[in-house]
């Protein structure tokens, strides 16, 4: 029986490698819109974080999305996420 292979992702924050469903991806588009994305199939430059509050509260103050992404992360982002990282335990 063939195995099948897990897409593994790296959180930029813990620069740990995960499986990618283990991870919330963020994702700016060329236009400089970002969102989170929960398909994981969104276009765009797209940045892959573990979702636990410790570790975006990490990702507000070292910036490390912005600096991924090339753009500046909105407040609303960071809120959007710490909910999904609340709602997920």
């Amino acid at each position: 029986m063939k195995v099948k292979k897990i897409p593994m992702r790296t959180c930029v924050v813990t620069k740990e490698q995960r499986p990618k469903q283990d991870l919330v991806r963020v994702v700016a588009t060329k236009e400089g819109l970002v969102s989170v994305d929960l398909t994981g199939k969104a276009n765009g430059r797209g940045a892959y974080l573990t979702l636990e509050k410790s570790v975006i509260e990490k990702a507000i103050k070292t910036k490390a999305l912005d600096k991924k992404l090339e753009v500046t992360i909105a407040n609303e982002i960071y809120q959007e996420l710490l909910e999904l990282a609340k709602n997920a335990k």
